[in-house]
């Protein structure tokens, strides 16, 4: 079964700046949205930010200006790139897909990358 791998979690600094990726393990079709997830200890997980196959993205409130998320059609990869690092960006962050296939739509997960800001 093919699934989502991100890479890029690491301890950082608060100000400091991390770039996550996230590439399928096997050929996923008609990917249409990609996008990020976080879940923190003791929290929901939440949308972080999203992008379109044409290109158009969507952030939460909290990391607009200070993330942004980009994507490689041909190769099926979505990065995040963050920025102005704060401890509160601390959790597990998720990469997901959206795909269309003959039987509807298709979601797929990864298992997570740890991001930490401390000092």
């Amino acid at each position: 079964q093919v699934q989502l791998v991100e890479s890029g979690g690491d301890l950082v600094q608060p100000g400091g700046s991390l770039r996550l990726s996230c590439a399928p393990s096997g050929s996923i079709f008609s990917i249409k949205i990609m996008g990020w997830y976080r879940q923190a200890p003791g929290k929901e997980r939440e949308l972080v930010a999203t992008i379109a196959s044409a290109g158009s993205t969507n952030y939460v409130d909290s990391v607009k200006g200070r993330f942004t998320i980009s994507r490689d059609n041909a190769k099926n990869t979505v990065y995040l790139q963050m920025n102005s690092l704060k401890p509160e960006d601390t959790a597990v962050y998720y990469c997901n897909a959206a795909a269309v296939a003959a039987t509807g739509w298709v979601t797929y997960w990864g298992q997570g990358t740890q991001v930490t800001v401390s000092s």
